[in-house]
């Protein structure tokens, strides 16, 4: 058998807004992604579950050091779950727990459970979850067999609606079973929608679980034009510019900071590790954006006036020095 060719991976900066099969990790899919873009260095934003699909930002070259905090809170997802049934990991990738029969069902009765579930609500994880206990995993912990307690949080539900109530209506009228309802979810940061799946099938009294996930939009890529790898891979077959551009560059990210704007002499004192003074109108950490209107990287202004250089990309740093005895406080 023919070895497959190795890899020659190149510096490449950039997003790519990837429409995330069914099956892969997170990490497998980026991995996936950046052989076929041939990036030496790749990273992603936010991760998916195995069983979810849709927005998966992923972070090429310098676009890197803003990874872990380019998404903002506010996150929509399409769920299909499933009533009846109740799975160790409260989704169909589970084991099945229980069993109930789903009781008759309106909309009223519906929309009552869902609106209890909106608004700023307590939450219990689910117990397979990437939350750290001790540095480890729930999910390892979970996987070998051991108790696991999770203690409830608070979390923002936007919208927890029914997206169409089709499979309701058609149960009712003896053409469908009735357990399966497509729901609509917008929330904050650290809300699980397996939890509310499996919260919304105990209010009803048969239990539930999240059968299909889907990734509409994430703060601040509201409307995604998302890839799939069939797309991606047709492009590449073209050429490598035609893949690339699918790229977003780093500036379609930095919306989830205060903008502030520096001239050519500060740009070069913050490349050089120095602080410059200046009138910012924002305080903490800020996209710092040079001449032209390019993002040179982040930085943190104080409220005297003070910008501090905190993680600069790559050609910041390229930028010439400062004159020479020129420093600011």
């Amino acid at each position: 058998m023919k070895a497959r060719p190795r890899t020659t991976f190149r510096k490449l900066d950039g997003i790519l807004l990837l429409d995330k099969p069914r099956g892969p990790s997170s990490n497998q899919a980026l991995q996936r992604a950046r052989h076929l873009f041939r990036a030496a260095k790749g990273g992603h934003a936010g991760s998916l579950d195995p069983l979810a699909t849709g927005l998966l930002p992923l972070c090429f070259g310098e676009a890197t050091k803003i990874a872990g905090r380019l998404l903002g809170a506010r996150k929509a997802y399409d769920v299909v779950a499933r009533l009846g049934q109740v799975t160790d990991t409260d989704d169909a990738e589970g084991r099945v727990l229980h069993e109930r029969p789903v009781p008759a069902l309106d909309l009223g009765t519906l929309d009552r459970e869902l609106a209890r579930l909106t608004g700023r609500i307590l939450q219990r994880p689910p117990i397979y979850s990437a939350l750290k206990r001790g540095g480890e995993p729930l999910y390892a912990k979970a996987r070998r067999g051991e108790e696991v307690e999770v203690e409830a949080r608070e979390v923002d539900v936007h919208e927890f609606s029914l997206l169409s109530a089709g499979d309701l209506l058609d149960a009712a009228v003896g053409v469908g079973p009735g357990n399966v309802l497509r729901l609509r979810v917008e929330c904050g940061s650290g809300t699980y929608v397996r939890s509310l799946v499996r919260d919304l099938g105990e209010a009803l009294g048969c239990g539930a679980h999240v059968a299909e996930l889907r990734r509409r939009w994430v703060d601040p890529f509201r409307n995604p034009r998302m890839w799939t790898f069939a797309e991606l891979e047709a492009l590449a077959a073209r050429g490598g510019h035609c893949l690339e551009s699918c790229l977003l560059p780093l500036e379609a990210g930095m919306d989830a900071w205060s903008r502030v704007e520096v001239d050519a002499a500060g740009a070069a004192r913050l490349a050089h590790g120095q602080a410059v003074d200046g009138v910012f109108g924002a305080e903490g950490e800020v996209a710092v954006f040079g001449p032209g209107g390019r993002v040179l990287g982040l930085g943190t202004a104080d409220r005297d006036g003070l910008l501090r250089p905190r993680r600069m990309f790559a050609w910041a740093c390229a930028q010439p020095g400062p004159p020479a005895g020129d420093g600011a406080g």
